[in-house]
């Protein structure tokens, strides 16, 4: 299913829970799975968002706009989750800054680059290593209350969340044949 009860895709249900919940910064690595949701974000003016060469860049920026008083959130794709362990343990976690992360999974459902399936093995456990909640989205009506809950529980107990979006959901990278 390609659109929730009122026509949305799950790319505008997002863009609409980030706006309900006030999270105007949006720093991304480019990615095509996240395409429509930066050109969503991009073509609404209640939005900064450009992109960056690094997700560690990507974080460092989404936190100290967090210290100025910005909510933000930093989308990119499996393999760029690989770069930020450290940077949340020694950043986000203990300052506690409800840090948002948004990753387009890859490394799985006919994946043909090994880098991205062994950084999709590992991503979920260093996520719990480091005690962030993250939740995978596979199918569209779970999107909305997923999305804003845990910004919610992430804002409320400054403590960082990972939105992990599956091929299942967003239909994944299409690979040539």
């Amino acid at each position: 299913m390609n659109a929730d009860t009122d026509g949305r895709a799950w790319y505008e249900i997002v863009r609409d829970v980030l706006k309900r919940h006030n999270v105007s910064l949006v720093v991304y690595v480019p990615d095509n799975v996240l395409r429509p949701l930066i050109s969503a974000i991009e073509a609404d003016p209640f939005f900064t968002s450009f992109a960056v060469t690094r997700e560690e860049e990507g974080l460092g920026i989404t936190a100290g706009a967090w210290m100025g008083g910005t909510r933000g959130i930093l989308l990119m794709q499996t393999s760029g989750f690989a770069t930020l362990p450290n940077v949340i343990a020694s950043l986000s976690v203990p300052f506690q800054i409800p840090t948002l992360m948004m990753v387009s999974e890859r490394g799985t459902l006919g994946e043909f680059n090994i880098g991205q399936m062994l950084v999709a093995r590992t991503m979920r456990p260093v996520l719990d290593a480091l005690a962030i909640e993250h939740h995978t989205m596979t199918r569209l009506d779970e999107v909305e209350f997923i999305v804003d809950r845990s910004i919610t529980q992430a804002v409320a107990t400054l403590g960082p969340v990972c939105f992990i979006l599956s091929p299942l959901l967003t239909g994944g990278k299409v690979f040539a044949k």
